[in-house]
């Protein structure tokens, strides 16, 4: 026997949730991609500073380009799932709608345990970053160039690529600088030259800026890098948390799509009790 008009309606309607699917599945992709050629927020300069920033056992350099890289893998993997799906509903091949039903299941409760966490654990990570990248700052902050020292470059050139100065926004003379160890060395400076407009790793040597170095009354960078590092993490993050709730409640109506189909009989015209017994 074979499917019913019921049945039918929701084999066509799968095929749609699936093809919906795979759209998502490119929406966290996609991502994942940009995310990982983000020159602004995770490149070869900026990273060793990131590393410095651990969180646990992890470090949030490492943890943000392996981010992006399982994004981009769990994105292709979704897109595989998806044709899968797609395939088992159209074709009504009972054994790919069982291991289709059975993987989305078990990416519903993965996923749903990861927005959980998310929102249960994002204050807290954004207190914990501020605090850690003002503690890097004030301890190893040492250097106004980009050769000198390591993580001072790191700074330097996160300066210049987030048009961001310290950790939290600059207003004057008095900032996080105050209690680096920079601040020793720097003379009449109160912020660093890559603190200022229109500096770059090209001209940085030969430029003065006392406006902005020294009195800190006009040309340079207000935002502070939490804000600025916060603000271009979360422009993905949101677009995450998004296509992530987006791809739960696609689950939730794929996973019955498929049961249904499967009660309903299969291209030999089965039950599912007869599935199950020739499993």
């Amino acid at each position: 026997m074979g499917l019913s008009c019921g049945g039918k309606c929701v084999k066509f309607f799968l095929v749609v949730i699936n093809i919906i699917f795979m759209l998502l599945g490119l929406g966290i992709l996609i991502p994942g991609i940009l995310m990982l050629a983000d020159v602004d927020v995770i490149n070869d300069e900026v990273l060793p500073l990131l590393q410095q920033l651990s969180f646990g056992a992890l470090n949030v350099g490492d943890l943000a380009k392996g981010l992006s890289v399982t994004l981009i893998v769990f994105g292709t993997f979704v897109l595989i799932v998806s044709t899968l799906g797609c395939c088992g509903a159209f074709c009504q091949q009972r054994c790919c709608l069982i291991i289709y039903a059975i993987l989305v299941l078990v990416f519903f409760l993965a996923k749903l345990v990861v927005v959980i966490l998310w929102f249960v654990m994002n204050d807290k990570i954004q207190s914990w970053m501020k605090t850690e990248l003002l503690k890097q700052l004030q301890t190893n902050y040492k250097n106004d160039d980009l050769n000198t020292h390591e993580i001072s470059t790191a700074w330097n050139y996160m300066f210049m690529s987030l048009s961001c100065c310290g950790v939290n926004a600059v207003t004057g003379t008095t900032n996080d600088f105050d209690n680096s160890v920079w601040i020793s060395s720097a003379g009449s400076k109160h912020i660093p030259i890559f603190c200022c407009t229109g500096i770059t790793a090209s001209n940085y040597a030969s430029q003065t800026n006392t406006a902005c170095t020294d009195t800190v009354t006009s040309g340079y960078h207000t935002k502070g890098c939490y804000d600025a590092t916060y603000d271009s993490l979360s422009s993905y993050s949101t677009a995450f948390i998004v296509v992530g709730v987006c791809t739960l409640l696609v689950e939730i109506v794929a996973f019955i799509g498929a049961i249904i189909i499967i009660k309903n009989g299969g291209e030999d015209g089965k039950s599912l009790s007869g599935a199950a017994k020739m499993v």
